[in-house]
C-alpha cells in the first residue's frame, strides 16, 4: 500500500535554502534568556527589564540586545554587562533543550533535498555549544552568527548563505520567532515564515507579510511538507 505521505515528502520543493533562527524557534531557551538579561542587568546596577522587553531583543547581537533592554546602563559598563550575562547563561544552558518535533522535522525536511542552515543572533561559541549535541551531527549545511557577520535585520546572514550555495532569494526561506528575523528576511528579498511559540507576539508579524505563523513545531512541520 502506498504511504499516504510519501507524495508530499517527495514532491518538488519550493524552497532550497531554508534558515532556521535558533533561540525560540528550534530551542525552547526564550525564558532562560530572558532571566540571563535581567539578572545581568541587575548585576551591573541597571533596572532590570520587564519580560517583555527582554524578550523583544532575543535574536539581535548579543551587545546590541543588552544595550536596548538596559537603557540606563552607561557603555562604559557594556563589557561587563556582557561578561555578566554570559555567566548566566552558562549557568543555565543545560536547562535548555530543543522543542519537541524539531528533530523530526528537520529529518523531514533533509530526506526531501532541502539545504538548512542556522541564522542566528548567538555567537560562536555558542551555537557551536549548542550544535554538540549528537542528535545534530550533520543537520545543518552550514550557519552563520552575530559575531561573525552583521547582526539582524541586516540582512548579510543570508545573503552570504545565498553566495555559499548559489541560492537565489525566491528559493530562500528565512524562518524564526521574532520581528527581527522576519526583518532579515524582508531586507534580504526572501520569504519567511513566523513562529508563535517563541519570543515576540505574532501581532506585529502581519506588517511583514510572513507565508505563514506556525503556532507549534509540528504546525511548522505539516506546513512545510505541503508548502516548503
Amino acid at each position: 500500500m502506498t504511504n499516504p505521505g510519501s507524495s508530499e515528502m517527495h514532491r518538488a520543493r519550493r524552497f532550497d535554502l531554508i534558515a532556521f533562527d535558533w533561540d525560540g524557534t528550534l530551542s525552547d531557551s526564550t525564558a532562560v534568556i530572558v532571566k540571563c538579561i535581567q539578572a545581568a542587568v541587575a548585576d551591573v546596577g541597571g533596572t532590570p527589564p520587564s519580560d517583555e522587553a527582554a524578550s523583544y531583543v532575543i535574536g539581535m547581537a548579543l551587545m546590541p540586545a543588552l544595550a536596548r533592554a538596559a537603557p540606563d546602563v552607561p557603555p562604559e559598563k557594556y563589557p561587563e554587562l556582557g561578561n555578566r550575562y554570559r555567566h548566566h547563561f552558562i549557568r543555565h544552558q543545560d536547562d535548555i533543550s530543543l522543542f519537541a518535533g524539531v528533530l523530526p522535522m528537520l529529518a523531514a525536511l533533509r530526506e526531501r533535498g532541502h539545504l538548512l542552515a542556522v541564522a542566528t543572533g548567538k555567537s560562536r561559541r555558542g551555537l557551536n555549544d549548542a550544535l554538540q549535541d549528537p542528535q545534530l551531527r550533520g543537520m545543518f549545511d552550514s550557519s552563520r552568527t552575530a559575531d561573525e557577520t552583521a547582526g539582524k535585520p541586516n540582512p548579510l546572514m543570508l545573503q552570504e548563505l545565498m553566495a555559499e550555495f548559489g541560492v537565489e532569494p525566491a528559493h530562500v526561506l528565512m524562518i524564526g520567532d521574532t520581528t527581527h528575523d522576519l526583518e532579515l528576511a524582508r531586507n534580504a528579498g526572501c520569504a519567511s515564515v513566523g513562529v508563535g511559540y517563541g519570543a515576540h507576539p505574532t501581532g506585529g508579524f502581519g506588517v511583514l507579510e510572513p507565508l505563514h505563523v506556525a503556532q507549534s513545531v509540528a504546525d511548522l512541520h505539516r506546513w512545510l511538507l505541503a508548502h516548503g
